[in-house]
């Protein structure tokens, strides 16, 4: 009786453990992000994305959650961040020629191709800006950043 009553508490604390396991793991996911159309394959493609509301447009790029960096292949390059918790991001891609890792500028307007998540084009009405590049990200997901030269 007593070996009964030891192997059901072990089986009972068992259980308890197990299940505390399970609701407090995190799920994470992972984003593929892929970028067409690159004008030539000099230099790489700088993939930054963002969790917080402000964080766009980041000219200095320092206010990132992740950064990656790819090479171009065929006119295109894509990235997959992996272990990304559920919530809120929006990605920036620089199309890096001068492998500088930053956006190089004629007298306002970039010289190298750009692009950000939910954006067709880029101008004087419509600047970049976290809320609207924003997107949730609750699964595994793929998206298509266009790239915009200037």
């Amino acid at each position: 009786m007593k070996n009964l009553i030891k192997a059901t508490a072990i089986l009972f604390a068992t259980l308890i453990f197990t299940s505390y396991t399970f609701q407090n793991e995190k799920t994470t996911y992972s984003l593929t992000v892929e970028v067409n159309g690159l004008r030539n394959s000099k230099g790489v493609v700088q993939f930054a994305l963002y969790n917080q509301d402000g964080s766009i447009p980041d000219e200095d790029y320092r206010k990132y959650f992740k950064k990656l960096t790819a090479k171009i292949e065929n006119g295109s390059s894509s990235v997959t961040f992996e272990n990304l918790p559920v919530g809120k991001y929006a990605v920036n891609i620089l199309h890096d020629e001068n492998n500088d890792g930053k956006i190089k500028k004629g007298i306002i307007l970039p010289i190298e191709g750009i692009g950000f998540s939910n954006y067709q084009s880029i101008g004087l009405t419509n600047r970049p800006n976290s809320s609207k590049a924003s997107f949730e990200l609750k699964e595994n997901k793929s998206i298509n950043v266009k790239v915009i030269y200037m």
